[in-house]
């Protein structure tokens, strides 16, 4: 499928999704929203793909926020269903088998810190800069901003970032829980790739189930995820990776595994 705000690479197992709209700072509106579903989808189904990379084109931004230019229009019905539209991508991102890292390389603002949290982690560059506007503008985050961001650092400081509005570095970020690792701005995409293929490289179909395990897991009490997770760990022992992986290393050589 042809995206015209989207630009799709895809080497050794792992999709580049750029966001293509340097000049809006990539900001999210309808029909980038349309696209980045519609892509996610695609990729999900592709076999030959086994990580997903997300990132935006330029130096300035991942995405500066939702487009406040579309929103400022919007009666409250159609307010209500761009939210429904934006809480989609995020719901599809953590339900696709295959993981997803954001790769931060600048603005991540509103929306475009809802997508970061819709991926599995995420790296940031130095300069990434990362806050919930959205009280600044008189509304509140609307693509699953105030479930996400609580669930990872806790109520007290996603409070702090919502209710204020203010930003925070890559490095507060860092030190808070909302990411992984930070990297010189040229070293990022580098960084993030290598994990992907790290990823793409191990069993797919264990790392489809563990992925399951995490996001379905903190949607339950913890007896219920651990039985949750026994189940999925039961299943794999039907699979041709885990005879390909447990025999590959008993034999000292490396698996081929075939995400079957």
């Amino acid at each position: 499928m042809e995206y015209s705000k989207l630009r799709i690479d895809t080497i050794d197992g792992v999709a580049l999704v750029t966001i293509n709209s340097p000049r809006t700072m990539n900001a999210l509106n309808s029909e980038v929203l349309a696209e980045l579903y519609d892509a996610f989808t695609e990729l999900d189904a592709d076999s030959s793909v086994r990580a997903i990379v997300l990132t935006g084109a330029g130096e300035k931004a991942f995405v500066a926020g939702a487009d406040i230019k579309e929103m400022s229009a919007m009666s409250s019905l159609e307010g209500h269903r761009f939210g429904k539209a934006g809480q989609r991508v995020m719901l599809l991102l953590e339900k696709i088998t295959k993981p997803v890292i954001a790769a931060v390389n600048g603005y991540a603002l509103g929306g475009g810190l809802e997508l970061a949290l819709g991926c599995d982690f995420i790296y940031a560059s130095e300069n990434a800069r990362f806050a919930f506007p959205e009280v600044t503008l008189g509304i509140i985050p609307g693509f699953g901003g105030t479930q996400n961001l609580p669930r990872l650092i806790g109520r007290g400081r996603a409070s702090e970032l919502i209710f204020t509005g203010k930003m925070i570095t890559a490095a507060k970020a860092c030190e808070w829980g909302i990411v992984n690792e930070i990297f010189e701005a040229g070293e990022l995409l580098v960084k993030a790739m290598e994990s992907a293929r790290a990823i793409a490289s191990v069993g797919s179909l264990a790392v489809c189930y563990s992925k399951d395990a995490i996001v379905n897991g903190l949607n339950m009490s913890k007896e219920d995820g651990f039985r949750y997770e026994a189940s999925l760990f039961g299943v794999l022992f039907s699979s041709e990776d885990q005879k390909e992986g447990m025999s590959a290393f008993a034999q000292k050589r490396k698996a081929e595994f075939k995400g079957k």
